[in-house]
């Protein structure tokens, strides 16, 4: 009785370890499939900022710099982006997108205030249409990093969790990082569709 009892203990601990992998796999394929959707947005946004920054230059002539100081942030961007896709949530991978966000973001709004101190791009319908889609782009950029930042959130709980924790560190599944808006960063409004 007492092999059979040893027997069934180590059956059940691998019944269970196996069920574990299998959640802790799914909870990651979750966040990818989160992040996938952040990426989707983000790769839109990159490509609305590139068509604004063409749109400006006829009227921004003298402003260049700005102008390419934006194209350069845009870029490390979609660097940083490009690395998210690969490695979605893993350590350092999410604050590098954040810092490289945080600085497009700033570039943008320099770009911004030109276009709102320059009468000419104000009343330029194709900036305006560019600008609505882009403020449109980063609402939705909000809405799937909250996504994400909740499939993060499950994750890490059930690999934090006692006993799952043993499978998870045993078998690689490490803490995964947040995408956190840097502090300061403001939510701009998104223009009302009409009805």
């Amino acid at each position: 009785m007492g092999e059979w009892g040893v027997l069934g203990m180590v059956v059940l601990a691998l019944l269970w370890a196996m069920v574990t992998l299998r959640r802790l796999r799914r909870l990651y394929r979750s966040v990818e499939a989160a992040y996938g959707q952040i990426d989707v947005q983000l790769q839109r946004r990159y490509a609305l900022i590139a068509q604004w920054v063409d749109a400006a230059r006829a009227y921004l002539a003298q402003e260049t710099a700005v102008l390419e100081c934006l194209l350069r942030a845009c870029s490390e961007a979609q660097g940083a982006a490009s690395t998210a896709r690969l490695h979605p949530g893993q350590p350092g991978t999410m604050g590098a997108l954040a810092m490289a966000e945080q600085g497009l973001n700033h570039e943008l709004d320099r770009l911004r205030g030109l276009v709102s101190a320059t009468p000419e791009l104000r009343s330029d319908t194709h900036m305006q249409q560019l600008g609505d889609a882009i403020a449109t782009a980063e609402s939705h950029i909000g809405f799937t990093r909250q996504i994400y930042n909740d499939q993060v959130l499950g994750y890490n709980d059930h690999a934090a969790r006692l006993p799952d924790l043993l499978v998870a560190r045993l078998m690689g599944f490490a803490p995964l990082d947040m995408l956190v808006v840097a502090p300061g960063t403001r939510v701009r409004s998104v223009p009302q569709m009409p009805l």
